[in-house]
């Protein structure tokens, strides 16, 4: 396999993961496309800033003229766009960010990755592919039992997810329209190591760590399928390299849990890991419950047969193993999200309705 692959955001917690997993792999240019936002860090690259396979281009995926330049200079194979702002809470506060990036960036892209492929020939032509990856949360909320597979309505409930909505549509526009190759992925919650501690799982162990309370909305009862984030790298390029063409693709761990139980869990591993610093009780001493998020999507799960028979992937890591194999990155790397508490984003609340 001889590939050159452009992808947008990876700087990112995902993005990151997948360029480190592709120069891993043989054969594999890579073109890294990103505007360095708040949770990008190019720390999380060190490890291949001078692969001779690797290249970065802090680039927005707006400009349009920018990355029209970089697809000439670069001629890629495929594009894997992961370039998008991700918080629900961020959404709340701001949608507008969410618009421009999600929706009218993709829109930018799409255009010119379609452009581009237009002008190629022959099998450059035909093995071309645009992979977007979506979110499980453009399927909206679920009762106690079911799961989204491929075929579920989208019914987004907050911001982020409404632009995740409309970046999917349009991708899959450009596909029947122009006919750009593309393929969809959906992804449920990622978890693991170089995560922005503004997520759940690196934000109760950054606060457990500092003896913090940890802040749960609601009564903890909404339900997450977890997905270590190695395993969706993998995913990803599984779906990249024999994925059908205008298909979509679930992308789950097959791990739900309730988040008092994934915070429970993290500080059952803490307990473990790091007993000196531990409040008396343990850490579970440290659990709060605050008002609920506006929306709060009950809960998510992910049918992953498609991917399972078509494909033949599965996750490698259960819950409990990436759960400890998390605690223990962030427990060896405070001197990565150190810094970011103190100078980004210091564990306080978002995603408030206005006025409160």
């Amino acid at each position: 396999m001889s590939l050159r692959i452009l992808v947008t955001g990876g700087a990112g917690f995902i993005g990151s993961a997948f360029v480190r997993y592709l120069l891993s792999q043989k054969s594999i240019t890579v073109l890294n496309l990103d505007k360095l936002t708040y949770a990008s860090d190019l720390r999380t690259l060190e490890s291949v800033q001078d692969n001779p396979c690797y290249a970065f281009r802090k680039i927005d995926i707006c400009d349009t003229a920018a990355v029209r330049r970089e697809f000439e200079d670069f001629q890629p194979d495929a594009v894997v766009h992961l370039a998008a702002e991700t918080h629900v809470d961020r959404s709340i506060d701001g949608p507008a960010d969410f618009v421009h990036t999600n929706v009218v960036g993709t829109c930018s892209l799409l255009q010119v990755a379609n452009d581009y492929w237009s002008n190629l020939t022959g099998d450059r032509q035909r093995n071309f592919r645009f992979h977007h990856v979506s979110t499980d949360e453009v399927f909206g909320s679920l009762g106690e039992t079911g799961a989204f597979d491929e075929t579920s309505p989208y019914q987004p409930n907050s911001p982020y997810a409404a632009s995740k909505a409309a970046a999917d549509h349009f991708v899959l526009s450009w596909h029947r329209t122009y006919g750009l190759p593309v393929i969809i992925s959906n992804c449920s919650n990622n978890y693991g190591p170089y995560q922005f501690p503004e997520k759940l799982i690196p934000l109760m162990i950054v606060r457990a760590v500092d003896g913090k309370d940890l802040p749960i909305y609601g009564t903890g009862e909404n339900v997450r399928d977890w997905l270590y984030v190695d395993d969706h790298v993998d995913a990803l390029l599984t779906i990249l390299t024999r994925g059908r063409v205008g298909e979509t693709y679930n992308i789950g761990g097959n791990a739900e849990a309730r988040n008092i139980d994934i915070v429970r869990s993290l500080c059952r591993h803490l307990d473990t890991a790091a007993p000196s610093t531990k409040p008396t009780g343990g850490y579970c001493d440290l659990i709060t419950f605050v008002d609920d998020r506006p929306g709060h999507d009950f809960r998510y799960a992910m049918d992953t047969g498609k991917i399972q028979r078509e494909l033949g992937w599965q996750p490698r890591h259960t819950l409990e193993t990436g759960l400890e194999l998390t605690v223990a990155w962030y427990l060896d790397h405070e001197d990565w999200w150190r810094p970011f508490l103190q100078n980004t984003y210091d564990g306080e609340r978002l995603g408030r309705r206005r006025g409160q």
